[in-house]
């Protein structure tokens, strides 16, 4: 469910901090429904590229636009090393988080809202584990919750850091399923992912990073021999 309308546009982009440029020079778009794969070697930029695109970090050089209907409709998913797991927080208010802009900070949290959360943990198998504290989970139920937090922030750009590190093949397999009904959806996703194989057959779009674009397009078209070897080569300096 792909279409030719640009949500995201990057025009000579260049990303990372004052002493250090860790993308340079980074053009391209992310179309409405597509399903795109980030992938590269260790250091190539991958999850700045997604701080990028969240507002994370503003761009040291050229320009990220967003499309203006969709500039509250990004929900990112952050690397599972990112989050404090000894913060005292209930897998039930973890994933309410995800409501907040439909709630506010403040307001109750409706009956409709209950629900949807109810049918988010039913959708990640995590049904009986709202009231478990995420310090008592394991890594594969952790990203299983940060799931249903996406879920219940409906938003239509998801964008996924890592999302299947540290969990195993059958977890693995069914959250690809949720991102795959995603994209049926109609919704575009974005993924930082490390398994070529399953990029192979799950993500017709791939954007390869080496501190800059190594291919960007069709996937069979970019996971090549050659863009794969001067990927690696890039990442470790020796065309630097």
């Amino acid at each position: 469910m792909t279409s030719t309308q640009t949500l995201i546009e990057l025009d000579h982009v260049a990303l990372g901090w004052k002493d250090k440029i860790a993308l340079r020079d980074i053009s391209g778009c992310f179309t409405r429904g597509s399903l795109t794969a980030i992938v590269g070697p260790n250091g190539a930029g991958k999850s700045t590229l997604l701080k990028g695109l969240t507002g994370q970090i503003n761009p040291l050089k050229g320009r990220i636009a967003v499309d203006s209907g969709f500039l509250d409709q990004l929900a990112l998913l952050p690397q599972m090393g990112d989050l404090d797991k000894s913060f005292p927080v209930t897998v039930h208010d973890l994933v309410a988080m995800g409501a907040w802009k439909r709630v506010g900070a403040w307001g109750g949290f409706p009956k409709a809202e209950h629900e949807r959360l109810g049918h988010a943990l039913e959708q990640v198998g995590l049904a009986d584990f709202a009231r478990r504290s995420i310090g008592t989970l394991s890594g594969g139920q952790l990203q299983r919750a940060l799931f249903a937090r996406m879920i219940m922030q409906d938003a239509q750009i998801l964008l996924l850091d890592e999302p299947f590190a540290a969990v195993d093949r059958a977890t693995s397999d069914e959250l690809m399923n949720l991102i795959l009904d995603w994209h049926k959806q109609g919704r575009t996703v974005m993924a930082v992912l490390h398994d070529l194989d399953m990029v192979r057959s799950c993500f017709p779009q791939t954007v390869l990073l080496a501190g800059q674009v190594v291919g960007w397009g069709q996937t069979e078209a970019v996971l090549t021999p050659e863009n794969l070897h001067l990927a690696r080569h890039l990442c470790a300096g020796d065309y630097l």
